[in-house]
């Protein structure tokens, strides 16, 4: 029987998404659990993996199991095993062909940048950035990232394809607080971060707006940006 979860976490106090042998992931929590209630070996697969530091609202994985529990009696039996920086919110049977990551329909990330004083308490939940940023030059500079394109400039990493979707890219600003809501088909590894430290060289006036689209169709960066911390980053929403 298969079954979908959505699952918050921390990601300051764990090692990522994806399982490793000396190290907690939210991976590896999962299936640690889930293999003592199913009394045999249990695979996690995500929507996606999230790297160290990186925290979720609603990530999604899926997972098949032997024994016939109810939904509500397996998200409860997860949580009382499972670290504290991990919570499982909910628990769905699904059919038996879904995956988790194939199925997705979008995604929704959240990154959080503080301008002001610097708070130690906070840290590990956005990124502070010593100088003002121009919200009206980011949002010119994110028109040109909109659509489906290769992002491979902004991709570490090698993949076969590059391609993807940005549906929309929102920003909000409050006392200090910037928020960047990207909502897409698929994010690979660092292209979230990667657009947000292009954005900041936009909006800190290093770069101007229009030179964003000149960094589509090219592997190398057109101009140069820094990756921004894993620590502002949030997935929110995990759709099929």
């Amino acid at each position: 029987m298969r079954y979908v979860a959505s699952v918050s976490y921390d990601g300051s106090k764990l090692y990522g998404f994806q399982r490793l042998n000396r190290h907690k992931t939210v991976q590896g929590e999962l299936e640690r659990v889930l293999t003592k209630i199913n009394k045999t070996i249990v695979y996690v697969k995500g929507a996606g993996r999230t790297d160290r530091g990186v925290h979720a609202e609603d990530q999604k994985v899926h997972f098949d199991l032997d024994v016939n529990i109810p939904e509500s009696h397996i998200a409860e039996a997860m949580n009382s095993m499972l670290d504290k920086a991990i919570h499982v919110r909910e628990v769905k049977r699904v059919n038996d062909d879904f995956h988790a990551r194939f199925d997705v329909k979008y995604k929704i990330y959240e990154y959080s940048i503080t301008i002001g004083e610097y708070n130690p308490i906070m840290n590990d939940y956005t990124f502070y950035y010593p100088s003002s940023l121009s919200i009206r030059k980011m949002k010119k500079a994110s028109k040109y990232l909109l659509g489906c394109h290769s992002y491979e400039a902004f991709t570490s990493g090698e993949r076969e394809s590059y391609n993807s979707i940005l549906y929309s890219i929102k920003f909000k600003k409050r006392k200090g607080n910037i928020s960047i809501t990207f909502k897409g088909k698929s994010f690979y590894r660092y292209m979230v971060r990667n657009l947000v430290g292009a954005l900041i060289a936009v909006g800190s006036g290093k770069v101007e707006a229009k030179e964003m689209k000149k960094m589509f169709g090219s592997k190398e960066q057109y101009f140069p940006y820094t990756t921004a911390p894993a620590s502002g980053l949030c997935l929110k929403k995990v759709e099929y």
